[in-house]
């Protein structure tokens, strides 16, 4: 597939073979200037190897990858000066001090020593470290460990930021803080960021990438692919009703594709399909008001990107995605 312009991240038919065992298999991808990328997948489906190719750790077995315009293995270190890479385990020194070890850093990336001393302010006050940076490493916890691997993957101010589990020991206040930072990221860097979080890339992302088995299987905005999810969109009503009674009644509705029901304590919850994405709301409740049932809570319920992944793997016989979900 031949890609055409100036990508901040390219590859082209990547392959990775361990042994006999093929990891990443003719991935073709490109990510402009400015864009932020979830990168997804079940264990095993290549993420964490296309990163450490795309960030020159590994070499690819064939095919090719640049960053910036520079080849990984060509022009390696003009590739690696414009990454900054966030691994799932973290490297670092637990006998160091917060800001000892982003000196140490600072160093190895070449960084005079005034460019470290405010840089060093600078990605502490970012990543909520100013107040532990005189602290041992190894006496953080692992969610302030996280930080400081951020801290060091965006100490050089790198153009590309790969962030592979970045929110791994995080906790909620923390998620929320590192979706701000995103968000301010976004501004100067292109992000390409692995998670198996899948609500918070949603939130996080502006497209989605997913992996299967080594391969590309999707590629598109969240909204997109959320809107492929067959039988997405549902409507949930909680009704004082019998079971068999209420889903005669909302079958009954123009454009009710399905109608799935759950009697609890007195109570009937059904879970009620359309045809296309129809807002059957308005139809449903005038369904059960006409018999007298009272009724407690009618919620319309989009697709989101945890539906749409559970379909693209769900196994031949399960349950729908957006049931099962």
């Amino acid at each position: 597939m031949a890609l055409k312009g100036f990508h901040m991240i390219h590859a082209d038919q990547l392959v990775k073979w361990f042994g006999p065992t093929r990891a990443v298999g003719g991935l073709t991808f490109s990510i402009p200037k400015g864009q932020v990328v979830g990168f997804l997948g079940p264990n095993g489906a290549g993420k964490s190897t296309t990163l450490r190719i795309l960030t020159g750790y590994l070499p690819p077995t064939s095919g090719s990858a640049s960053i910036a315009g520079h080849d990984v293995l060509k022009a390696s270190e003009a590739a690696r000066a414009t990454i900054g890479y966030l691994p799932e385990s973290t490297p670092l020194y637990p006998e160091m001090r917060v800001e000892e070890y982003l000196d140490y850093r600072g160093k190895l990336l070449d960084m005079t020593r005034p460019d470290r001393v405010r840089r060093i302010g600078e990605v502490c006050d970012r990543c909520g470290l100013s107040h532990i940076r005189r602290r041992l490493i190894g006496q953080l916890s692992k969610g302030n460990r996280q930080r400081v691997g951020l801290a060091q993957a965006l100490l050089h101010e790198p153009a590309v930021l790969f962030l592979d589990e970045p929110t791994a020991g995080l906790d909620p206040d923390q998620i929320t803080h590192f979706r701000e930072l995103i968000a301010e990221l976004r501004k100067k860097h292109t992000i390409l960021l692995s998670s198996h979080i899948l609500a918070e890339i949603e939130k996080t992302v502006d497209r989605v990438l997913i992996l299967k088995e080594g391969e590309l299987v999707a590629d598109g905005a969240p909204d997109e692919l959320c809107g492929r999810v067959v039988g997405g969109s549902r409507v949930l009503v909680d009704v004082q009703a019998q079971a068999d009674a209420l889903s005669a009644a909302l079958r009954q509705v123009t454009g009710v594709s399905e109608v799935q029901t759950t009697p609890h304590d007195g109570w009937c919850h059904a879970e009620v399909t359309p045809e296309g994405d129809k807002d059957l709301r308005q139809s449903l409740v005038k369904a059960v008001t006409d018999k007298g049932w009272p009724i407690r809570e009618v919620t319309r319920r989009k697709a989101n990107l945890e539906d749409y992944y559970l379909q693209l793997f769900r196994e031949p016989g399960d349950a729908p995605a957006a049931a099962t979900a």
